[in-house]
């Protein structure tokens, strides 16, 4: 599941948001062989661009003329997530079923920032819509080394959803950036701005993927896996090399991409640490993977819901120590 949150990828984020309207809508406007698809939300499943226009257009009370109105969050599931849910729900089912998906996410999307009164998708001003296809850019290699041609059609199921989220929440009142991230002295401003947290926002979206679907994510299809190989330091790489040796072959991806997120995070100093917290050995490591899962409540951010069993075990096992 590849996740994105950007100001515009294709115009000004700064100004109407009709440029991009327009843009998203170039399936309806060119590929004439399929009913046209129509912008959704947790409100309505047939609104029309112009709506949308005109809803985000007029959501900026008190924002600056250099202020950013909207943002682009874009999700596009992999081929084989798209096969899952054509295997589980039949083809006809795909286009609805990413659909409550997306609601799910733009769920998780208001309870990021952490602000009274956001706390749902209802609590924000939002558009997404079903793109059926993507096309080869010039970046693309293929592109490049002559075999593709820019603008061509890619090639199997490329099925994704664009969504335009407002800056200004449903009511026109609170400002919401997920481009606001800054930590440290300015940690404190941030908040009362609305910090996100862009990193736990995509773990979140794997995570409702795959609990929603039944799906059985493989550790190295995890953004928490291929974050750390782009990005982590040496001590996270090395922690996720001993986690793909330790789990080969299990089944328990649940567990896995638990400790994953972890590592990522780094809860862990050192290798010792993440062994030590699991088990005193590896072959207790392993068996502390393989236990069942404990069940996930309903509607409890994840990511919130995994730290909240870990500060749960660290006050019993200080408990057991001053016995």
């Amino acid at each position: 599941m590849y996740i994105n949150i950007t100001d515009s990828a294709t115009a000004d984020n700064k100004g109407s948001s009709g440029g991009l309207v327009k843009y998203l809508e170039k399936e309806n406007r060119l590929d004439d062989k399929f009913e046209p698809e129509y912008w959704f939300n947790h409100i309505a499943n047939n609104i029309e661009p112009y709506e949308v226009r005109h809803a985000i257009d007029k959501n900026i009370a008190k924002l600056c003329k250099t202020d950013a109105k909207f943002f682009l969050v874009n999700l596009s599931p992999s081929q084989k997530e798209l096969r899952h849910l054509e295997n589980s729900y039949g083809k006809s089912e795909i286009k609805e079923r990413l659909k409550i998906y997306a609601e799910k996410v733009m769920d998780e999307y208001a309870r990021n920032f952490k602000r009274e009164g956001i706390s749902s998708a209802k609590d924000l001003l939002w558009f997404g819509k079903i793109e059926n296809h993507r096309y080869y850019t010039h970046n693309d290699k293929e592109v490049k080394n002559g075999t593709k041609k820019r603008g061509e059609k890619k090639e199997g199921n490329q099925m994704h959803i664009q969504i335009i989220v407002s800056r200004k929440d449903a009511t026109n009142k609170i400002k919401l950036s997920p481009m606001n991230n800054s930590k440290g002295k300015n940690e404190a401003h941030s908040k009362k701005l609305g910090q996100f947290n862009r990193v736990a926002f995509k773990h979140s979206g794997e995570i409702i993927f795959d609990r929603l679907f039944g799906f059985h994510r493989g550790l190295k299809e995890t953004f928490a896996h291929a974050n750390i190989q782009q990005n982590g330091n040496l001590v996270q790489k090395e922690q996720m090399d001993i986690l793909e040796l330790a789990t080969a072959g299990y089944q328990n991806t649940g567990r896995v991409n638990t400790l994953a997120r972890d590592i990522a995070d780094g809860r862990f100093p050192t290798v010792a640490d993440m062994v030590k917290d699991t088990g005193r050995s590896i072959g207790d490591f392993i068996e502390v993977l393989m236990t069942p899962a404990q069940s996930i409540e309903p509607d409890v951010n994840p990511v919130e819901l995994a730290e909240r069993k870990r500060r749960k075990k660290q006050m019993r096992q200080g408990k057991g120590l001053g016995r």
